[in-house]
Formats: structure tokens, sequence, C-alpha cells
């Protein structure tokens, strides 16, 4: 009992920090209604601390915890609509939240594995004067090119994913990769290939 003390204390200041959001929100999203967003409010209210406390014992990560349960919540706010009739909409939060941590998992497990294949092996080891070249052939590329090639090049995603993280359409990010890829062929020459 005594481990849920800092959980509680975080999440109600996090319930105060968000109370006036949510009632804003909900405000916003039932104008003409008779009482503005009170029943989700009321349903925040009674499930995020509770949710946070669940998802604190799966991720053993506080502030991912609080994370994941404000991301729940405001799935849950966006489908409220719905959401309100179901036979238990406390089971739809815990549900998104646990679906959203194997999410973050899958991601973390993939990205693990790419830089564990970016990791060079010493037979693949390059002489360190290509990789201060490289490295400054990279530095050379504007940030939007280079944040374009590292994603799709070096960690494998693909345009539409890396258009996603960038904010940006997937059409963009090939074409910030076409240029980033000319401007370092230009500058190391034909053999980028071999360095990437």
């Amino acid at each position: 009992m005594a481990a849920s003390r800092p959980i509680q204390a975080a999440t109600e200041g996090h319930l105060q920090g968000l109370a006036p959001v949510v009632a804003e929100a909900a405000r916003l999203a039932d104008v003409g209604k008779s009482e503005p967003g009170s029943e989700f409010v009321d349903f925040f209210r009674e499930e995020y601390q509770g949710l946070v406390r669940s998802l604190y014992l799966l991720t053993a990560d506080l502030g991912e915890a609080e994370e994941l349960a404000q991301e729940a919540m405001a799935r849950a706010f966006e489908r409220w609509v719905r959401v309100r009739f179901m036979e238990s909409p406390g089971g739809y939060v815990y549900r998104t939240a646990v679906n959203l941590n194997r999410k973050r998992l899958r991601h973390l497990a993939v990205r693990a594995r790419r830089l564990v294949a970016l990791v060079p092996r010493r037979e693949d080891a390059q002489p360190a004067e290509t990789r201060a070249e490289l490295a400054a052939a990279l530095a050379s590329l504007p940030v939007g090119h280079r944040e374009a090639f590292m994603l799709v090049e070096w960690l494998g995603l693909p345009a539409e994913e890396a258009g996603r993280l960038l904010g940006i359409k997937a059409s963009s990010v090939r074409s910030r990769l076409h240029r980033a890829r000319a401007a370092l062929r230009e500058r190391l020459g034909e053999d980028v290939e071999r360095h990437g």
C-alpha cells in the first residue's frame, strides 16, 4: 500500500492539472447539450488514477504509465459517443491502454533489432577516415533531408511511417530522400551505397 502513495500523489496532481483541459474539451464537444461533458469528466475522475496504477504495474515506469493512460483517455474521449454506451467503458480504456503498450513494445523491439543490425562487426568495420567522411557528409545535409535519410535508409522505416514521425507526407519523405542521396553521391562519389 505504501508503494501506491507516490503513484496516487502523482496521479492526483495530473488529475488536477488535466481536469480543466478535459472539462473544456468536453464542453466544446458537447455544445448544445444540457450538461456539457460532465459524464466524461466524471468517468475520467473515476478511472484515471486506477488506470495509471495498473499501467505502472505493467510498465514499471510512472512516466510511461501516465503517457499511456492519457492517450487511452484521449481516444476514449474522441469516441465517447460510442464508448459511453458500452457495457464497460472502463474496460475499453484499459484494453486501449494495454494495446498501446503492446504497440510501444513492438516498436521498441523493432528499433532494438535495427540498432543491433547497425553495429558494425569487426570484419565490416570501416576505416576511421571513411566514418569521419560519412559523418561530415551527413552533417552537411539540410536537417529535413538528413532526418528522412536516417529514418528510411539507416533505420529501415517505410516512407509512410517516416512521414508520420516527421509530420509530412510520404511523398515528401521520398523527395527528401532522393535529394539527400543525390547530395551524398555528389559529395562522396558514386560509392554512397558502400557507405550506407
